[in-house]
């Protein structure tokens, strides 16, 4: 009897032997499907790929997805089950993969990427979006995780860098434009006293760069930023007189709150057009002996 190593015989064979618990034409439709999708799919996407009209690529999804072979994420969307997982039926997709395919256009942004990036040592069940169109609603549970969509224009998805989760490209924002949206939206940071936190380690690092949050502060155009970027950063010491300089050029008319979430009440900072309504972080609050 001749020795046949198992990876001499054909892709073909190996398919069809993993594969095993599904038969004739519905096998052949699953492995199309596990060739084409490496994240989540709708029945439409699936329809062209298996050459069937929508009906009965509904019925077909819905069917494979009872018998443990495919996974619904949500209504109307699926994912393919790898054929190594021991519990199929609680088989779990990447919740970034979910988040690229779900609500794009958009990008992984906030808490999530600070911790993507290191930026915090903070741990969040909540994975923070970015999304270019309206989401509804904005606080969304799939497959046993909890996802914050936050609607922005999308003009204003630019900033990130792509990685790769099981195979699917997914958009992070990069350090420097996670600290802008930090400073935009304290809140995606877990509140502000946390984003001044944040942006302490930022500086600290070897990745900071002044200009590229300078650019992207431009490039979003809110006043604001520069605002919280600016008090925060020469409060702490944390940049020199030019930076300091460039951030009160681009500041807007009006009183911001540092805290968008705080009381209304607080000493003003004149020079930044600021409510400092968060008293650990008045000027020299917390400093020195």
């Amino acid at each position: 009897m001749n020795n046949i190593s198992e990876e001499s015989l054909p892709s073909m064979y190996h398919e069809k032997t993993l594969y095993a618990g599904v038969t004739g034409r519905r096998r052949e439709q699953l492995m199309m499907l596990h060739r084409a999708f490496s994240g989540p799919f709708d029945p439409a996407q699936a329809a062209v790929v298996l050459g069937i009209d929508l009906d009965r690529t509904r019925r077909l999804l819905a069917a494979l997805a009872a018998n443990g072979w495919l996974s619904r994420i949500r209504t109307g969307w699926y994912i393919c089950v790898p054929i190594e997982a021991s519990e199929p039926r609680e088989w779990r997709e990447d919740p970034w993969v979910v988040a690229a395919t779900l609500f794009s256009p958009a990008y992984i942004g906030g808490w999530s990427a600070l911790e993507h990036w290191g930026l915090t040592e903070q741990i969040f069940n909540v994975i923070y979006v970015f999304a270019g169109r309206k989401v509804k609603p904005a606080r969304q549970t799939i497959q046993g995780t909890d996802f914050l969509i936050r609607t922005v224009p999308e003009r204003t998805l630019f900033g990130t860098r792509r990685v790769w989760r099981r195979r699917v490209p997914v958009n992070v924002s990069d350090r420097h434009r996670t600290i802008i949206d930090i400073l935009d939206l304290p809140a995606a940071a877990g509140g502000i006293l946390h984003a001044s936190e944040v942006l302490q380690t930022y500086f600290e690092s070897e990745h900071s760069d002044q200009e590229a949050l300078l650019q992207y502060g431009d490039r979003l155009g809110r006043g604001t930023v520069f605002k919280r970027l600016g008090y925060l950063a020469e409060r702490a010491a944390l940049v020199n007189v030019d930076f300091v300089e460039a951030c009160r050029s681009r500041i807007t008319k009006g009183l911001t709150q540092l805290d968008p979430s705080g009381p209304p009440k607080g000493r003003i900072i004149a020079r930044w057009n600021l409510r400092v309504n968060t008293p650990r972080l008045e000027p020299g609050a917390g400093e020195g002996p």
